[in-house]
C-alpha cells in the first residue's frame, strides 16, 4: 500500500508579513497532483490542518476545496488533529465526511479504533492519535501524573491491544502529533513541554509498522519506521536551510516500509544573511539572494540610519531585520533579547528568582514554578477548545 505522508499546512498563517494562502492553494495542488500521478492509496495527514483553533474564512474555504479534490480522486484521508487545531472544530461532521472517504480522527478516546483499509496483500489499520493535551486527558487514559509520555504510552496501549484482535498480517499505521526525541525543532513550533519535558522516546511507538508524525516542520527521520514530513512551507527564518517534502511510503505486504521524499513547490528562497549595513549593500555574492525572502541581521557597534529602507532597494522582500552588534560578552550593552535567547520560561523565572534574591529556587520551589507554567498551559488549551 503506497501512503503519502504529511502534515503541518497550518492553514491560514502568514509568513512574518506575507500572505501564505497562494502558496498553501499551490501545495494543496501540488498534493492532488502527487496523489494522482504516483498511484497513491491512501494519504495521512498529522495534524495542524489550520494555523489557530478559530481560522479564518479564507483558510476554511482552502480546507474544503482539498477535502472535495481528494474526495473527488476516491482515494482515502486520514487526518488527525494537531495542537493549534480545535479538535472539537475539526471533528465536526466526521461521520459525514467518513462516507466521502475522508476520516477524520479528533476524538482522544477513539485512539483504538482504526480506520481500516485494504489491499491485495489484506488490511491496513490506521490509528489516529490526535494531539493529546496531557492535563486534559489524563482521566481518558487514566493516568496519574499528566505527561506527554505517560498519555501516549495509554493510548499506543489501546492500539497495541486492538492490534492483537485483528488477523494475523494485519499492518499497522499511527498517526501521532507529538515532539519526539531526536527530533530537530525550529522556531516556528509552538512549545508543547509539560513538567519541564516536551519529547517522548520513539519507543512508545514500537508494535506497529509505520509511524506519520506531525508537530516538527523540518522533515527527518526518527527510525526506519518513525518519521516527520514536517510543514510543506516554511514558516520562520530558522527554516531556511530546510527541504520541505512529503513522505511517499511504500508498505510492503509484509509490513516492510520504503520511502522517499517527494518536494514541495518553493513560493520563494528564504535566506539568512549577517554583517554590516554596508557590507550587505555591497557584497557581491549576496546578489543570489536579491528574489529571496531575506533576514538581515545586522552587527554593526551603533545602529545605522534607515537600514530598512536602503536594504530593501536591493533586497525588495526583505521581511526581517534583527540587530546584533558584534560586542564583548560581558558588555553591559548586550540586549536583553540576546541574553534571553534559546532560554525557556522555566529558566528565564529561575533566573528572575536568582536576580532578586541572590540565590536561585531549590527543588521545591522549581517544581512550584514549573506546575504555574503547566497549569497556564492548560488553561490555554480550554480556552482554546471553549471559543
Amino acid at each position: 500500500m503506497r501512503l503519502l505522508h504529511t502534515s503541518d499546512w497550518h492553514l491560514g498563517r502568514a509568513f512574518h508579513r506575507v500572505n501564505m494562502l497562494g502558496a498553501q492553494a499551490e501545495f494543496i495542488g501540488h498534493l492532488v497532483t502527487t496523489v494522482r500521478e504516483r498511484g497513491v492509496d491512501a494519504v495521512v495527514v498529522s495534524g495542524d490542518v489550520y494555523d489557530r483553533a478559530v481560522p479564518p474564512l479564507a483558510a476554511v474555504e482552502l480546507y474544503d476545496d482539498a477535502l472535495h479534490r481528494l474526495a473527488d480522486l476516491g482515494v482515502p484521508t486520514v487526518m488527525i488533529s494537531g495542537n493549534h487545531d480545535s479538535a472539537r472544530r475539526l471533528g465536526v461532521g466526521a461521520g459525514l465526511i467518513g462516507r466521502a472517504g475522508i476520516h477524520l480522527r479528533t476524538e482522544p478516546s477513539a485512539c483504538g479504533t482504526p480506520v481500516v483499509l485494504s489491499d491485495a496483500h489484506g488490511d491496513v489499520a490506521f490509528y489516529g492519535l490526535p494531539y493529546l493535551e496531557p492535563a486534559l486527558v489524563k482521566d481518558e487514559f487514566g493516568v496519574e501524573k499528566a505527561g506527554h509520555e505517560a498519555v501516549l504510552a495509554a493510548a499506543m496501549d489501546r492500539v497495541r491491544a486492538d492490534l492483537a484482535t485483528r488477523a494475523r498480517g494485519t499492518r499497522s499505521v499511527v498517526l501521532a502529533h507529538a515532539f519526539v526525541t531526536g527530533g530537530e525543532a525550529s522556531d516556528s513550533e509552538r512549545d508543547i513541554t509539560v513538567g519541564g519535558v516536551a519529547a517522548v522516546p520513539a519507543g512508545v511507538f514500537d508494535g506497529v509498522d509505520y509511524v506519520a508524525l506531525g508537530h516538527l516542520h523540518g522533515c527527518q527521520t526518527i527510525t526506519e519506521r518513525v518519521r516527520y514530513s514536517g510543514s510543506p512551507l516554511p514558516y520562520s527564518f530558522s527554516e531556511a536551510d530546510q527541504r520541505k517534502t512529503m513522505w511517499l511510503v511504500d508498505l510492503g505486504a509484509d509490513g516492510s516500509v520504503t520511502a522517499e521524499r517527494v518536494d514541495c513547490p518553493v513560493p520563494r528562497e528564504l535566506a539568512r544573511i549577517r554583517g554590516t549595513l554596508e557590507e550587505l549593500l555591497a557584497e557581491p555574492g549576496l546578489a543570489r539572494h536579491e528574489e529571496a525572502w531575506v533576514e538581515a541581521t545586522l552587527t554593526d557597534p551603533v545602529r545605522p540610519a534607515d537600514p530598512m529602507a536602503r536594504l530593501t532597494e536591493r533586497f525588495p522582500h526583505i521581511l526581517s531585520l534583527v540587530f546584533d552588534p558584534e560586542r564583548a560578552p560581558d558588555d553591559p550593552d548586550v540586549s536583553y533579547a540576546r541574553r534571553l535567547a534559546g532560554r525557556s520560561d522555566q529558566q528565564i523565572a529561575e533566573d528572575f528568582v536568582a536576580h532578586v534574591r541572590g540565590a536561585g529556587p531549590d527543588g521545591r520551589e522549581q517544581a512550584v514554578l514549573r506546575d504555574a507554567f503547566d497549569a497556564v498551559r492548560a488553561d490555554e488549551a480550554v480556552r482554546e477548545v471553549a471559543r
